[in-house]
């Protein structure tokens, strides 16, 4: 489920490659699990659901229906067809990080697959090196990035696309793994060393007062508190590998 956008394309390849039968399901290959369109068909002799969907929307009673809409409609499809293992991405930090509205669409999304008696396993991930330009953007002041004075540690979406395979072809843990980038350093030293690397001469400032997408945090809000799988990539290497694939 959303298996034509950043995270599914490659899930959806990895597990290709490996031999595996994949429908990247998609409103735009005629499955869409918030209205059930096409779910029935989509789930039909399915081994593994892996649901990677998201609704990027700036309407917080819109992401909240539509996550928990999803889910229900999916958990329950599930059920019907029989399914073995239904896997999660959701995010790191999520059930810490109140006020934002888009984690706390999460946590009731996390919560309804728990309740749901389906087996599952929920990979919370966080933040991808793909979206540090959108980060500083949504975060510029003046001319200036302003960022939460937190610690930071995002990870390659290859990686996270790595995790949502393996647990697709593993037993259901019913529970949570955490996944994050091997490396971890201030939020603002990070997205400064992205835009220096890009040649983008905005100022970055970390900030105590400035919350993360509505949501207040702590120094430590962002990151894994326990174990964690940590991918290979740090930051100096994904942006060679950018340099490379250009």
């Amino acid at each position: 489920m959303g298996g034509t956008g950043l995270i599914g394309s490659r899930t959806v390849a990895l597990l290709r490659a490996a031999g595996h039968e994949v429908m990247a399901a998609s409103p735009s290959t005629g499955v869409d699990a918030f209205t059930g369109e096409g779910l029935a068909d989509a789930l039909r002799g399915a081994d593994a659901v892996v649901d990677v969907t998201n609704l990027p929307s700036s309407d917080p009673a819109a992401v909240m229906s539509f996550f928990r809409t999803s889910t229900e409609n999916l958990m329950a499809a599930e059920a019907a067809a029989g399914v073995r293992v239904h896997i999660l991405l959701s995010i790191v930090g999520a059930d810490r990080l109140r006020g934002n509205f888009h984690l706390d669409a999460k946590v009731v999304q996390e919560e309804l697959v728990r309740q749901s008696g389906q087996p599952h396993t929920i990979v919370r991930a966080t933040q991808f090196f793909e979206f540090l330009g959108a980060l500083a953007d949504g975060s510029t002041v003046d001319g200036a990035v302003r960022l939460a004075k937190c610690q930071f540690q995002p990870i390659a979406a290859d990686e996270v696309a790595a995790a949502l395979a393996g647990a697709a072809t593993a037993d259901a843990i019913n529970g949570v793994i955490e996944i994050a980038g091997p490396e971890r350093a201030g939020f603002a030293e990070i997205v400064g060393r992205y835009l220096r690397a890009v040649g983008d001469p905005r100022a970055v400032e970390a900030d105590a007062d400035v919350g993360y997408f509505g949501g207040r945090v702590s120094d430590l809000s962002l990151v894994p508190l326990g174990e964690a799988r940590l991918g290979r990539t740090d930051l100096d290497g994904w942006l060679q590998s950018r340099k490379s694939a250009a």
